[in-house]
């Protein structure tokens, strides 16, 4: 029988008892250590899943640890679910009614242990990964013990993901509040939900649950994606005036207190003292690494409660046995690019890589409605690294798809490296956003400038002509007077 493990989705219906039985059955009997390990990760994540199989499909034998669920945040408690949410809340906006919460939450459970076979423990046995769950503790710097079992590697790779942030404000603990890890948990609609956090996870869900039915207010203490282009956040914040959404910004929360059910955040909003009542508080702060009681001083890797664990470029530790990757050690808390580096770890690692995160083009997308997505630096990122830019924006409004469809919103901005066609990044906002960010993507990746973007072929009527005709702009700052005074002569020598 495996240890101990201290979450637990509920209800525990049959979705999330099948959930459990694929990612932590009850039964599991943890393998013995036979031998040195190629690599052993610890966390099952999205890091640490593709940096196990990823071995084992090189023909490396490969350990893998988890104490709670594998598949980590993104199965669990993070992307499947709120996706789910996500649609079953675009669904109603266009129907205009509000759906049965019950089933609503029913639904994404299934989804949830629907996927949940790609993560199982037996799936990735069978892929020849020795699964162990339990609590992992380095004692050595090349040996981590399992249930009183040592597993000696020649290489590691921490992958223990991050967590939800609970913020020091008074009151909050006594009065309960939810996070991601438990907002998936609910089974009856929240009649006032205050979202803490205007963050990915608060804008995403603040804006489902508004369309499920829930009178919504968010609190931020500065503007909506803070990382984000100004314009698109802006034009997100029209999008939750629009679907009835209280917006509190320039709001520093100074306390929240409890009389039986009902919940109050007191609030100071430019010096004026002010107060929210709901019934469920979701907090959306951020997230802080997961990296204690892992042994990492035994190990001899360095590390802190704030950051995480201390990687340089090539995700290697302060240990050169031991490598990190994912929420535990990256700025970058997504799915792909856990996957990512996790793909540099193997690299590294096994075969003396010398790959660098720096060097990836990062791509992210928030799934509210308009989807804001984006790739590389906007301009004001570019100016700080004092990088000298040009941009050309192609309004969505004027995309015929999205004229034919209804969502007009947003627009396609590319930031070029200035008189040039080197593409620095893009901002996306419209519906689809995350789907067409991957052009410039590709287009980035390829060393392709966004001139001869203008010479693709784009299928129409589709929102991606958007991108076409940004490269258009561009292509039309080539046409200089004296370029077109020349041509203007040729025509009219061809002409007779």
């Amino acid at each position: 029988m495996t240890e101990e493990w201290n979450v637990q989705p509920a209800p525990m219906d049959e979705h999330n008892q099948r959930l459990v039985a694929n990612v932590h059955p009850d039964d599991w009997e943890n393998p013995t250590p036979d031998g040195t390990y190629n690599l052993v990760a610890i966390g099952a994540g999205t890091a640490g899943l593709i940096s196990a199989i990823g071995t084992a499909g090189l023909g490396g034998k490969v350990a893998l640890i988890e104490r709670h669920l594998m598949g980590g945040d993104c199965l669990n408690v993070g992307c499947v679910p709120s996706k789910a949410l996500i649609a079953a809340a675009r669904l109603a906006a266009k129907s205009g009614t509000a759906p049965d919460f019950s089933r609503v939450m029913e639904r994404l459970r299934k989804i949830r242990a629907d996927i949940s076979a790609n993560d199982s423990a037996a799936r990735y046995t069978e892929k020849g990964v020795d699964v162990f769950l339990g609590e992992g503790r380095f004692t050595g710097r090349d040996v981590i013990e399992v249930g009183g079992r040592a597993i000696k590697f020649k290489k590691a790779v921490i992958t223990t993901g991050a967590r939800a942030l609970h913020p020091d404000i008074a009151g909050l603990e006594a009065a309960g509040f939810l996070t991601n890890e438990t907002v998936f948990n609910l089974t009856e609609r929240p009649k006032h939900l205050i979202v803490l956090g205007g963050g990915p996870i608060g804008c995403e869900l603040a804006q489902a649950f508004r369309r499920l039915g829930s009178q919504v207010t968010i609190v931020e203490k500065a503007r909506f994606l803070p990382r984000e282009d100004p314009e698109a956040s802006a034009i997100l914040a029209e999008a939750f005036r629009r679907d009835g959404i209280e917006v509190l910004l320039d709001s520093m929360v100074e306390k929240v207190s409890s009389d039986g059910a009902l919940k109050r955040v007191h609030l100071a909003q430019n010096g004026v003292a002010s107060t929210v009542e709901g019934d469920q508080i979701l907090v959306g702060m951020g997230h802080v690494p997961n990296v204690e009681d892992l042994g990492l001083e035994a190990a001899g890797v360095e590390y802190d409660a704030r950051n995480g664990v201390a990687v340089n470029d090539h995700l290697r530790t302060s240990n050169p046995k031991i490598y990190a990757a994912g929420d535990c050690c990256m700025q970058w808390k997504f799915t792909h690019a856990a996957d990512v580096a996790a793909q540099i770890v193997i690299q590294n690692a096994l075969f003396g890589g010398r790959k660098k995160l720096s060097a990836v083009n990062m791509a992210w997308c928030t799934y509210t409605d308009p989807e804001i997505a984006r790739v590389g630096v906007h301009e004001r990122a570019a100016k700080e690294r004092g990088v000298e830019t040009d941009s050309y924006t192609f309004e969505m409004a004027e995309n015929d798809r999205a004229q034919a469809e209804g969502d007009t919103e947003g627009f396609v901005k590319v930031v070029v490296k200035k008189g040039t066609d080197t593409i620095l990044g893009a901002t996306i906002v419209a519906a689809h956003a995350g789907e067409m960010i991957n052009e410039i993507s590709v287009a980035m990746a390829a060393g392709m400038g966004l001139g001869k973007i203008g010479g693709v072929i784009h299928p129409y009527p589709t929102r991606s002509e958007a991108i076409k005709r940004v490269a258009g702009l561009y292509n039309q700052t080539r046409l200089t007077p004296t370029v077109a005074k020349l041509m203007k002569g040729w025509l009219k020598f061809v002409r007779g």
